[in-house]
């Protein structure tokens, strides 16, 4: 079976496409899979073919966003290795994470979309290790063992340090209406912040910059790869 059966059945990125657009619109709660699949255009049960349950379908959808979002910043350090520098990697990791419907679902109080992303301790942690936040925790010690870092305080204090900065600018800048008047680039504000927070004085070379480039991709294939395992979980085409 495909891990991705959307990119082989077009009835199957259909009932994806229906299913995100009536989870964005009304909830998780409130989709039936007969719904979905009337706006998808299919049987009931062509539905039951790919996916064994709305749960199932559900998480394989949060799951494609992940996947979406992993690719995005695996393709953006690949082109440019420097993209792993803090004042750069912070506010990427923001806006990308902002791209994503069913993320600003979970983030605007879907309890339905959370209760099934925390059914299965797997999931729940593979989830928890893709947020913006969690992903600057994995990225502080790579960046830390090159020297792309300040050494002159404790790493678990930087860490979280980065942490609160990126969960406090990730709420603002998720409700753009509530900034403060005159601040027309965020992400500028972000990045120098964060430059003055953790970022040495002597900027690193390009050797330590390839290096940290290098193992920060190797620990998100690593995560890529577990998402495929769980879309591939999550469906159940019949042959």
């Amino acid at each position: 079976m495909s891990q991705l059966i959307e990119r082989h059945s077009r009835k199957a990125a259909r009932i994806l496409d229906s299913a995100r657009e009536l989870v964005l619109d009304h909830g998780v709660r409130k989709v039936t899979v007969s719904e979905i699949a009337r706006v998808a255009g299919v049987g009931k049960g062509t539905v039951y073919l790919y996916w064994p349950a709305k749960e199932d379908l559900i998480l394989g959808l949060f799951a494609r966003d992940v996947l979406t979002f992993l690719d995005e910043i695996i393709a953006r350090i690949t082109a440019d290795p420097a993209v792993v520098l803090p004042r750069r990697f912070a506010p990427l990791l923001i806006r990308t994470g902002l791209k994503l419907p069913l993320a600003r679902r979970l983030h605007s109080g879907d309890t339905e979309l959370l209760r099934l992303l925390t059914q299965q301790t797997g999931d729940r942690e593979l989830f928890a290790r893709t947020t913006p936040s969690a992903m600057c925790e994995m990225g502080m010690p790579i960046v830390h063992r090159h020297g792309l870092v300040r050494h002159d305080r404790p790493l678990p204090e930087q860490t979280y340090a980065v942490h609160a900065l990126l969960t406090g600018f990730g709420t603002a800048m998720s409700d753009p209406a509530t900034a403060v008047p005159g601040v027309d680039d965020p992400d500028k504000v972000l990045a120098d912040t964060v430059a003055r927070l953790v970022e040495p004085d002597t900027a690193p070379g390009e050797q330590a910059i390839a290096a940290a480039a290098a193992e920060t991709v190797a620990v998100l294939r690593e995560m890529r790869d577990a998402v495929l395992d769980l879309i591939d979980r999550s469906q159940t085409l019949q042959q």
